[in-house]
């Protein structure tokens, strides 16, 4: 047997004439998450997805429907024929299963039967196909006075224990009680593609998260500093992605050996301005990538005022060196409000790790808070950028990561 599981969009219903491809990548993005489960069926409808799903993988199914993003929510439906009776018939099943189930923490109250807990119950309507010869109101009030009648019930139009959705639609009527809530946003693949830097910290990978909820394709690029920085920390930064993989589907991971470029700046560049200049070289390398992956911008983790270094000063500064948009989607959010979505989404418990960065390894006591453009482009002058990022860059590593799966791919740049 399989169960029926009813898609709502959200924010598709708002895209007018491109709502149809937004609509095809988000039925992609379903297809590409469920592949691997069997006699899996994908069926659309008006302002509608169902998917079709083996009983048994349910539960799996639904783990995996949460995290795609363009779906706001969805149910596990009943089907029933588009004529009164049967509606009733199916409602009454509906119901009839929860109360086998009882409700947690209610009390049995008098007119329930022995051994029953007496939910309260509301019905609301939804006739999309109106060629249905009852409104709205009058299936909810028929179907209402035929529960009441039936099992031990009682109407709470305000707060019911048990709200039973009907939609009568052209394909069928369908009825559910529970909507899961979904990642919402957009189906990523349709708008385009960005470079999320990615650090390994809290707050880079809820930045990616951000960036895919718009619907946007994500790679990542990741500076590492071995021996300044260990194999547990490019391991760590692997995870992340890996984590990532499961909002976004597959995910190409660039990383960067950083150690000559954070050498030559510590050796050449005035220590206050070490921070400012790594950034600089690392956007110089994430666009050279960007271009060669056909990215149309770069994201980043940085939160304004967060640390001494990020500052809009700081952030005009590191953004002269390329052409390409930089999106800082936690821009305005606080610490907090950063770990509450790093929790949410399961990236915190690896970001915590206590395993360094290229971007922490040297940090300077007192570093420039308000760096002015010139000041880096005269430090600068020590360095031999062109021919730090062009070998930088030559020895990018590449690797593929799949969600569900502990598949790798490499290949080099």
């Amino acid at each position: 047997m399989r169960k029926r599981i009813m898609i709502r969009f959200g924010e598709l219903a708002l895209k007018g004439k491109n709502r149809g491809d937004f609509e095809r990548q988000l039925v992609q993005n379903i297809k590409d998450a469920l592949s691997d489960l069997r006699e899996t069926e994908i069926q659309k409808a008006y302002g509608r997805l169902y998917v079709l799903v083996p009983t048994d993988l349910s539960e799996e199914a639904a783990d995996r429907l949460k995290c795609i993003f363009g779906i706001s929510s969805f149910s596990f439906v009943e089907e029933a024929k588009p004529d009164l009776a049967d509606i009733q018939q199916t409602a009454l099943k509906l119901v009839m299963r929860k109360l086998e189930r009882g409700k947690p923490g209610s009390q049995p109250e008098s007119g329930a039967p022995e051994g029953q807990t007496l939910l309260t119950y509301k019905v609301e309507t939804r006739r999309v196909d109106k060629s249905f010869p009852l409104t709205s109101m009058e299936v909810s009030r028929k179907v209402g006075g035929f529960l009441k009648a039936h099992a031990p019930l009682k109407v709470d139009l305000y707060e019911p224990d048990l709200p039973i959705h009907i939609e009568i639609r052209q394909e069928g009527a369908f009825l559910f009680s529970d909507a899961i809530p979904a990642a919402g946003g957009l189906p990523v693949g349709s708008s385009g593609k960005v470079l999320l830097m990615l650090s390994g910290g809290i707050d880079s990978p809820v930045a990616g998260w951000l960036t895919m909820k718009r619907g946007v394709q994500l790679e990542a690029v990741h500076f590492h500093s071995y021996p300044f920085t260990s194999e547990q920390s490019r391991k760590k930064v692997e995870d992340l992605v890996q984590i990532l993989t499961r909002y976004g589907g597959k995910i190409r991971l660039h990383v960067v050996p950083f150690t000559e470029i954070q050498t030559e700046i510590r050796k050449n560049c005035p220590e206050s301005l070490g921070i400012t200049i790594m950034r600089r070289m690392m956007l110089r390398i994430a666009e050279k990538l960007a271009v060669k992956y056909r990215a149309l911008a770069i994201a980043t983790g940085e939160s304004l005022g967060q640390v001494a270094s990020q500052t809009l000063e700081s952030m005009l500064t590191i953004n002269q060196v390329t052409r390409l948009p930089v999106l800082r989607p936690v821009i305005a959010y606080d610490k907090q409000e950063i770990i509450a979505l790093a929790k949410q989404i399961g990236t915190y418990d690896i970001s915590i790790l206590p395993y360094e960065d290229c971007c922490t390894i040297f940090t300077p006591k007192s570093p420039k808070t308000r760096p002015r453009p010139e000041m880096a482009e005269r430090a600068e002058q020590a360095l031999d950028v062109d021919v730090l990022v062009q070998r930088a860059v030559a020895q990018v590593e590449s690797v593929w990561f799949y969600p569900g799966q502990n598949k790798k791919e490499f290949q080099y740049f």
